[in-house]
């Protein structure tokens, strides 16, 4: 499928800049997709994109801040990630520059300023925390909300490996130019791929030799890091949503195990749906992007019509 063009421009919401992208037709159905930790908007696959709008979405896509070419949070604090970690796992709270109460907000006001509300609504991973936040505490602004490789954050969820952890950077990694930094990430992402679909490793060098390029900001990975742990469990945000919601996890899933997915599903009380989708891992094979686009297309037009009558 061919890659699909796009507008790419910046928007100033909740005192920050945000770089921005638009496919698709002006009048076609709104979906926002949100994107998980230091992961830039380009992390979501073309085909993947291009299908979304083959059936007939205006998709929004953004950089997170700290991550792309949106606005970097300048910060003195410095803090132990390791002992943030532990403060997460013991339920305690704690300062940290943000949260993802202020990502969600920062949703949010994008949403306002774009006009595309209320919006269905697509997050991955940590982007799947910011929109059971954002459904929860802006509903006028969600239509439906899709929940992909996600979580509630609580804190007694199984732990990915302790490797995995190492390889994402709560070890602080040290070296930071092209090469060491692409050899660390490719590491990373040959660990979290779908094992019954593995991209090669020519094909996850491009795409990430492509994002370091781009914009690098470990910095801006690691205060995401501390925002996710500072924030501890959703589940109280999760079990307000109104929005009718779809979760997907891959059932091969080692970063967020399918349990937290599962968890995510049992807290709504809404109108729900559940996917354990064979093979998936903790990213989006080429060969499930027709299955994982036909489940969300399936899921917002289903409650379109509802909205439209």
């Amino acid at each position: 499928m061919k890659a699909p063009a796009f507008n790419e421009f910046h928007v100033s919401a909740n005192h920050l800049s945000f770089c921005v992208r638009q496919y698709g037709k002006q009048n076609d159905v709104p979906l926002l997709l949100v994107m998980g930790l230091g992961c830039q908007m380009t992390f979501w696959p073309e085909h993947f994109i291009a299908a979304l709008v083959a059936e007939g979405f205006r998709v929004t896509c953004f950089d997170n801040r700290d991550v792309g070419l949106s606005d970097r949070v300048k910060t003195a604090r410095r803090m132990d990630t390791r002992l943030a970690f532990v403060r997460h796992r013991m339920g305690l709270r704690f300062e940290s520059d943000y949260d993802l109460v202020d990502m969600a907000t920062d949703t949010a006001h994008l949403i306002d300023q774009l006009d595309c509300g209320p919006t269905h609504v697509l997050g991955a991973s940590m982007g799947g925390m910011i929109a059971q936040i954002l459904a929860a505490r802006f509903p006028d602004q969600v239509r439906t909300l899709s929940v992909m490789m996600s979580s509630t954050n609580a804190p007694r969820l199984p732990l990915p490996d302790y490797a995995l952890l190492l390889k994402l950077g709560w070890g602080s990694p040290q070296g930071h130019d092209e090469e060491q930094a692409v050899n660390r990430l490719l590491r990373f992402w040959k660990a979290i791929q779908s094992p019954v679909y593995p991209a090669t490793a020519e094909e996850l060098q491009m795409r990430i030799r492509h994002n370091y390029r781009r914009a690098y900001s470990p910095g801006g990975t690691l205060r995401q890091t501390h925002a996710i742990l500072a924030t501890g469990s959703i589940k109280k945000d999760t079990a307000t949503i109104t929005a009718p919601t779809l979760v997907l996890h891959g059932a091969e899933d080692p970063l967020l195990k399918p349990a937290c997915g599962k968890d995510v599903y049992q807290t709504l009380t809404c109108e729900k749906e559940w996917a354990l989708v064979r093979g998936m891992a903790h990213d989006m094979p080429l060969p499930l992007q027709g299955e994982l686009v036909a489940r969300i297309s399936r899921h917002c037009k289903k409650y379109e019509l509802l909205h439209l009558a």
